[in-house]
């Protein structure tokens, strides 16, 4: 008998066990439902989640940096109020770095506030009110769905015009279109001239979707005049970020006026440290998870042993006589692996059942994803737990005697 041939009879009897013992099948499969519906959300939520992260961190743009007052990444409080305490970065000071640095494709100088909008009648939440240059188009790597975006000469003069984010636009003009509207601003009008794609984000979050775009000079004028700057480098194409980084860190210390036995009192940030930081985070809620699977497949293991001891008990005639009439240890031992296995694998089905509709739900406030990888692993986890949980029995049962086996009551 070839292995193929030893499979299929393999698979024929576990079939017959499990029918003949549906309430005692379902039952021991308890624990590995419970594991394959953890296994099975944990990879859905990471997947969903990670996918999710990349698509909305991909608009920082890898080759783009960040020269700013503080962190992105503040691992206590301490290191916080020392970040706080420094001084703010001006639009002079923001300035003098544009004309000495010879690493940008692009760089603009962004300052930030929030006030509230309304057109006509309507009105939206408090928007982020960006004042910036016309290459920030390029720098924050954002594209006009509608119109335009600012130009040089608006940036320099300080027109008032701005630029809406999707969610903004969407907000406010429901029928009318946007283009040519005039819109308040906090107490100021601005003409709309341009609106953004929709970018999307993490848990639905805002970004450039929540933005208004207006020219830097008008906002010092209408917003803030000595606002805390940052600003955006696109660095060429051709050159090594980490080199970039340096020039841009010796000319920004340069305008900060810092002496070379004076620690920098700014950051420099790039999309690398959020990717890491979320995956060093991903990794621990992986762990933990994996943690919480491996005890409730451990658990259902256990009892997919016993029920698989039973088995054998009950069925050494049945062993006994196979024996006798030519099967030898290898085919016993193979029948009852695959046993364990097909009850395995049919809790697997039945967790997969439960988890889908789950996902579903989950769906509804996190990103998640039920793939065809996640679902083939599930399966693959549930066969894999039957044949390890099922090698003793099994084994017990292939070393059996066949005078002794057909001797047994």
């Amino acid at each position: 008998m070839n292995f193929f041939t030893e499979l299929k009879e393999g698979l024929l009897i576990a079939w017959s066990a499990i029918r003949a013992n549906k309430l005692r099948s379902c039952l021991t499969t308890l624990g590995i439902v419970i594991g394959i519906v953890t296994v099975t959300l944990m990879g859905t939520a990471i997947e969903g989640l990670n996918r999710a992260f990349m698509q909305s961190v991909s608009s920082i743009g890898a080759d783009v940096l960040y020269v700013q007052r503080m962190d992105w990444i503040i691992s206590s409080h301490e290191e916080w109020l020392r970040m706080s305490r420094r001084r703010v970065f001006t639009v002079a000071q923001a300035e003098s770095v544009m004309r000495q640095i010879d690493i940008a494709q692009a760089v603009a100088p962004v300052a930030q506030t929030s006030r509230a909008i309304s057109y006509k009648s309507r009105e939206s939440d408090t928007v982020s009110v960006v004042g910036t240059s016309e290459a920030y188009l390029q720098s924050a790597g954002v594209t006009v769905a509608q119109g335009r975006f600012l130009t040089a000469a608006e940036a320099a003069g300080g027109r008032p015009v701005c630029v809406l984010g999707a969610t903004v636009a969407s907000n406010l003009f429901k029928a009318d279109p946007p283009l040519g509207a005039r819109v308040k601003l906090g107490n100021n009008s601005f003409d709309v001239v341009g609106v953004l794609e929709p970018v999307g984000g993490l848990f639905g979050g805002g970004g450039a979707d929540s933005q208004v775009v207006v020219p830097l000079n008008q906002f010092l004028v209408a917003f803030n005049g000595n606002p805390d700057v940052s600003l955006q480098v696109k660095v060429k194409n051709n050159l090594d970020l980490d080199e970039a980084r340096e020039e841009l860190r010796y000319y920004t210390r340069q305008v900060r006026h810092l002496a070379p036995n004076v620690e920098d009192d700014f950051s420099i940030n790039q999309q690398d440290q959020i990717v890491d930081t979320f995956h060093r985070v991903a990794g621990t809620i992986a762990a933990v998870g994996l943690f919480i699977t491996g005890l409730s497949l451990f658990v259902g293991g256990i009892g997919i042993m016993n029920i698989m001891f039973v088995s054998v008990a009950e069925r050494t005639k049945e062993i006994g006589i196979r024996k006798a009439i030519g099967a030898n240890r290898r085919t016993i031992l193979i029948q009852f692996l695959i046993e364990a296995a097909a009850i395995c694998v049919l809790g697997g089905l039945i967790g997969l059942v439960i988890a889908w509709p789950a996902t579903w739900g989950m769906s509804k406030v996190m990103p998640a994803t039920l793939s065809a990888k996640i679902v083939a692993l599930s399966l693959v986890v549930a066969a894999g737990t039957g044949i390890v949980s099922g090698f003793l029995p099994a084994w017990r049962a292939a070393r059996l005697n066949p005078v002794d086996a057909l001797r047994a009551e």
